[in-house]
This record gives C-alpha cells, sequence and structure tokens, in this order.
C-alpha cells in the first residue's frame, strides 16, 4: 500500500506559504491542518448538494430559510446528495426539468445533518431542520441539456 503525504501544519494560514506546499497541493496531496486539540482535520469542507426548482430557490432567498421542497416537507427533512450522488438524484427527481439551481453546502457547518440509508443502499445527506440561506456556500444553474443536466466542472 503506497502511503499519500500530507501537507499539515498547526496554522492554517501557513498552508498555502511555501514552495514545497504549494508543490505538494499542485499535484492533488491532501491539505489538512491541527486544531487547537492537536487533531487533523481536512482545509477544504465536504460539499453536499441540493437541487432546487427555480421557484423553491427564489423562496430560499426571499424568506432566508425553507424546510424545503415537497418530497422534504413530506418527509420531514431536507435532502442532500453527494457530489457522486447529484447526477443520479437529477436523473431521478428532476428529468427534462429546466431552470434548476444547484445548491452547495459545508456538511460539517450545517447541523443537524445525519447520513442515513436511502438509495441503492447508499449514504444520503438529510438536514433536521430549515435550510438557511446562510448555509449556502454557493448556488449555481444547473442547466438542462438532452437526458441530462450539466453539473459544474468541480463536481467530477
Amino acid at each position: 500500500m503506497v502511503s499519500t503525504p500530507l501537507i499539515i501544519s498547526r496554522n492554517p494560514a501557513e498552508i498555502n506559504q511555501g514552495f514545497s506546499a504549494k508543490l505538494l497541493q499542485s499535484l492533488g496531496f491532501p491539505r489538512l491542518s491541527l486544531d487547537e486539540a492537536g487533531i487533523a482535520r481536512h482545509v477544504n469542507p465536504m460539499l453536499i448538494y441540493k437541487i432546487f426548482r427555480a421557484d423553491e430557490w427564489r423562496s430560499l432567498q426571499t424568506e432566508g430559510e425553507t424546510l424545503g421542497a415537497p418530497i422534504d416537507l413530506a418527509d420531514g427533512y431536507v435532502h442532500f446528495s453527494t457530489a457522486s450522488q447529484a447526477a443520479e438524484t437529477a436523473a431521478k427527481y428532476f428529468a427534462g426539468v429546466g431552470g434548476l439551481m444547484l445548491l452547495a453546502v459545508d456538511a460539517d457547518k450545517c447541523t443537524p445533518i445525519k447520513w442515513e440509508v436511502s438509495r441503492g443502499g447508499a449514504q444520503f445527506p438529510h438536514l433536521y431542520r430549515a435550510l438557511k440561506l446562510t448555509d449556502v456556500l454557493w448556488a449555481k444553474p444547473l442547466p438542462c441539456e438532452g437526458a441530462g443536466h450539466i453539473f459544474p466542472p468541480e463536481m467530477k
């Protein structure tokens, strides 16, 4: 087994300094920092994604929070997908639907997220409270082209 070197620092601001750190980052090595307790933490957030129809996105922008789409209201929690699950979610629930928005949320900061078994036995993130606009890191259009949706390149 090959071990992957990690860039570690007690000060997250130091991670982007120095030639060696930049070289290792450019080669795709994980970036970690040590918190006050000396425990390694990922610097980059674990993003989870929510797909909204245009009216649901407008409502979140206007109201500042939402209990989600009709399926979320029926199930009692806001459904999210990981990057690897989002395309299948779009195909299953939003086939041929245009005008969608893809929202990214930091799973570690949006609590309480519960990871629960769902489609195909996979673990999916579920939020058991209202989704707040302040939880959203970014929102991007999710265009529909032909039989599928075009996801942002950073999700690949």
